[in-house]
């Protein structure tokens, strides 16, 4: 199986290849290292551009809403997140005053492809992972990537429709084999995945811990368990109404979000399923926000032993050893 580096950049290059008149622009996108594999293959779209542009993230925001009020669709790619944030007041204000358009049906499409870096310190401007934070602060819409399902329908989908995203990729993910999973529901707005049906545990993933809700979910089989697994890839509040009826069948909730913030989108949904299912047993495991002195690994852990006891579950019974006489 591809990587997942591999794959989702083999999905980005068929998404946007698909877009006429677009303009693909970033840094280095089409030599060098190719931002790290994610825009390797590119190919200038029909009838628009390819672009290598310099080292200005403010400018290279202003151009993509630039060239969205004149109806034009654009993807600019980005390094890591954190420079991104370099380009904050485009972000906040002038998308506020696109917003404020007269004619919103005649507004082009702006997509930031962005990676985040998630696998621990890698300098002052390598270390940013809430994606969630910048998505609230600036009203709009974001999606990350975490398998095969997800980077197909969020591609397919948003690259096109009006208005700005993000789509954010896992530095972690990178050399790790690319999922691909059997897909039960997705939302049209590419908000929720659902990966399996259970009946004892329903596990929430937000941001990029489906990998950790996976082993979550193998350790409870172990236990004679099965779990209903959600992808939340939507940063900003969705509708909870499927996680929730799952939680009314399960019982028992475990929320995974691997964001560095303190401001998390999954404690909205542990908010409203104790409002919805009060008798629920909730457990909570994320990453933290504090920045210590010092270099941090920033380690997302997850215990799977420590969660299942707040569940309620027993630890799986060893296997029976042969007796002696079986083994002669």
């Amino acid at each position: 199986m591809p990587s997942y580096i591999t794959a989702v950049n083999q999905l980005i290059a068929a998404a946007a290849a698909r877009l006429p008149n677009a303009v693909l622009y970033g840094e280095n996108i089409n030599n060098g290292s190719h931002i790290c594999g994610m825009t390797r293959n590119l190919t200038v779209p029909p009838g628009g551009r390819l672009i290598n542009v310099g080292d200005c993230e403010a400018t290279h925001c202003g151009v993509g809403f630039g060239l969205m009020m004149h109806g034009v669709t654009s993807v600019l790619f980005a390094k890591q997140l954190d420079f991104v944030v370099l380009g904050i007041d485009h972000l906040v204000s002038t998308y506020n005053v696109i917003r404020a358009h007269r004619r919103p049906e005649s507004l082009g499409s702006f997509t930031i492809c962005v990676i985040v870096c998630d696998q621990g310190f890698q300098g002052p401007q390598s270390s940013f992972n809430a994606l969630g934070d910048l998505c609230s602060l600036a009203r709009v819409n974001g999606y990350t990537i975490t398998n095969q399902q997800d980077a197909t329908h969020v591609l397919d989908r948003q690259l096109t429709a009006p208005g700005f995203r993000f789509v954010a990729l896992s530095q972690r993910l990178f050399p790790t084999e690319c999922l691909t999973l059997d897909l039960v529901y997705a939302s049209e707005d590419s908000s929720l995945f659902q990966y399996s049906n259970g009946a004892d545990v329903t596990i929430a993933c937000f941001n990029f811990s489906l990998p950790e809700g996976l082993r979550l979910q193998q350790a409870l089989l172990a236990r004679g368990l099965s779990a209903s697994i959600f992808s939340v890839n939507h940063v900003v509040p969705s509708d909870w109404t499927r996680i929730q009826e799952s939680v009314r069948v399960t019982r028992r909730l475990v929320v995974l979000d691997d964001s560095k913030s303190v401001n998390l989108s999954g404690y909205t949904l542990l908010h409203e399923v104790a409002r919805a299912c009060p008798h629920a047993r909730c457990v909570a495991v994320t990453r933290g926000a504090d920045v210590d002195f010092g270099v941090s690994p920033e380690v997302f852990q997850v215990d799977e032993d420590a969660i299942c006891s707040q569940l309620g579950v027993r630890k799986a019974a060893p296997a029976p050893r042969a007796s002696l006489a079986a083994t002669r």
